[in-house]
C-alpha cells in the first residue's frame, strides 16, 4: 500500500525555498493537504491579465449604432492571436442609462466568442487600444492579446457569435407617472469550469439600451501558449 507523507506546516513551521528548489508538500497537522487554487498559481506565474473600460466615475458610452447592441460595433474586443489560448475566469459588466427613460426600455449585455477569426487590431474606426495589465503587478510577462474599446465604426470583418458565455436582458418600467425607480443592472461571469479559447479568436463584449446608456466593464483571464492546452 502506498503511503503519502508531507511536512505538517499549519502555522509556525511554514517555509519557502528558491525557485526550482526541492520542497515538501504542505499539510495541516491532521494530514489534509494544503492546495493552491489553480488560477492563483498561474497568476503567481505571471499568466493572469486584466483589462477594462471606464474609469473611476467616468463610464464609456455604448458603441452600438443607435445605442443598441450592434454585432459589428462591440463595446470591447479581446483579440487572441494564433498560438495563444486564454481562459476567461471573471468578467464584470455594469451599465446605467444616460437619458430620460420610459416604459419598455430594453437593456442588454452579452459576452460572446468568435472562435474562428481574430479581427485585425486596427479594426473599427476610432478604436482605442487598452494595454492589458499583468495581475501579478510588475511581472515582466506581457500579454500577447490586444484589447480594443470605444468602437465608432464597424469592424473590418463581420463578427460571428459562435459561443455566448453570458447574456442578460431587462425591460425597464416606470413605477409612477412622475418618477423613476432604478435597479442595479450588471452581469457577473465567473464560470465553475473555464472555457479554453484558442487563437485566432475574439472574445467580444456588447451592451446596449433603446434609450442610451454608459458602462464600466472589467475583464480577467489566464493566458497560455496553445501548445500547453492542446496537441495541435
Amino acid at each position: 500500500m502506498a503511503i503519502i507523507k508531507a511536512k505538517a506546516r499549519q502555522d509556525s513551521a511554514v517555509s519557502r525555498v528558491s525557485e526550482s528548489g526541492e520542497v515538501y508538500a504542505r499539510a495541516n497537522r491532521d494530514g489534509s493537504l494544503v492546495i493552491a487554487d489553480w488560477k492563483q498559481a498561474l497568476i503567481m506565474e505571471g499568466r493572469g491579465f486584466f483589462a477594462k473600460i471606464g474609469s473611476l466615475t467616468t463610464p464609456i458610452a455604448v458603441a452600438g449604432s443607435a445605442n443598441v447592441v450592434d454585432a459589428d460595433r462591440p463595446d470591447w474586443l479581446l483579440g487572441i492571436p494564433k498560438g495563444t489560448s486564454i481562459l476567461p475566469f471573471e468578467i464584470d459588466m455594469q451599465m446605467k442609462p444616460t437619458s430620460a427613460t420610459n416604459d419598455n426600455n430594453e437593456l442588454d449585455m452579452l459576452i460572446a466568442v468568435d472562435q474562428d477569426t481574430m479581427q485585425p487590431e486596427s479594426t473599427g474606426s476610432s478604436t482605442t487600444g487598452y494595454r492589458p495589465y499583468n495581475l501579478n503587478t510588475l511581472h515582466s510577462n506581457a500579454s500577447k492579446c490586444y484589447f480594443n474599446i470605444t468602437f465608432s465604426g464597424t469592424m473590418t470583418t463581420s463578427a460571428v457569435t459562435d459561443i455566448e458565455l453570458a447574456h442578460v436582458t431587462k425591460i425597464f418600467e416606470l413605477h409612477t407617472s412622475v418618477g423613476e425607480i432604478w435597479m442595479e443592472f450588471a452581469l457577473h461571469y465567473e464560470p465553475k469550469t473555464c472555457p479554453i479559447i484558442n487563437g485566432p479568436a475574439n472574445i467580444i463584449g456588447y451592451a446596449g439600451s433603446t434609450k442610451g446608456a454608459a458602462m464600466f466593464h472589467q475583464v480577467k483571464w489566464i493566458e497560455l501558449p496553445t501548445s500547453l492546452v492542446r496537441e495541435s
